[in-house]
């Protein structure tokens, strides 16, 4: 069975992005140490899975910086452009992206279909809404949370829809340099 991992940068106070989605909070001058370990934990990666609303910017963004040949970015940009990406939607009738393809049905049954088919690991980057379903739904199987060093006070967070405690066992922790620390959890 393939692993389904959520992979997002997230505030010390738990939010994924701002109340209006902002994420200029966000660090991103990795340290080389970081980004070796980003490309470590996505190269087994085959899909990704994400919400409409996340989509609209991640992938027009990931598709310009593959075809930049002078942005530091490129090979990851690359990566996120020629892998298979499922865009769950209520309101989308169609893709407008290439190497996409809808999910309209229900979001246990799509994501147990793509986990049980043949191919390599699955990753969610989001967005809140997508990301808070996956986890009240027991979906995701390796949680890499990279806290950043901020809080703000208020904004989407993912771990607002749980009816009952979900224990996680921690795998990993891990300071990077530029100052973002890693969990890494499974459900127990």
């Amino acid at each position: 069975m393939r692993t389904l991992k959520l992979q997002v940068q997230i505030t010390v106070d738990g939010f994924i992005a701002g109340p209006e989605g902002e994420q200029d909070w966000m660090t991103w001058n990795w340290d080389e140490e970081l980004q070796k370990f980003v490309d470590e934990i996505t190269a087994p990666v085959d899909c990704i899975v994400l919400g409409r609303k996340l989509a609209e910017g991640f992938i027009p963004y990931w598709t310009e910086v593959a075809q930049d040949p002078d942005n530091p970015e490129q090979e990851s940009g690359k990566k996120f452009t020629e892998t298979q990406k499922i865009i769950f939607s209520d309101t989308l009738e169609k893709s407008k992206w290439g190497n996409t393809e809808l999910a309209q049905g229900d979001l246990v049954d799509e994501i147990t279909r793509l986990k049980t088919q043949d191919g390599g690991d699955i990753t969610a980057y989001g967005g809140a809404t997508f990301v808070a379903n996956l986890i009240e739904h027991r979906l995701i199987d390796d949680y890499y949370l990279f806290v950043n060093p901020v809080a703000l006070g208020g904004g989407l967070p993912i771990f607002n829809n749980l009816n009952e405690y979900q224990h996680l066992n921690l795998v990993q922790s891990r300071a990077f340099g530029c100052g973002i620390v890693l969990l890494h959890y499974e459900p127990e």
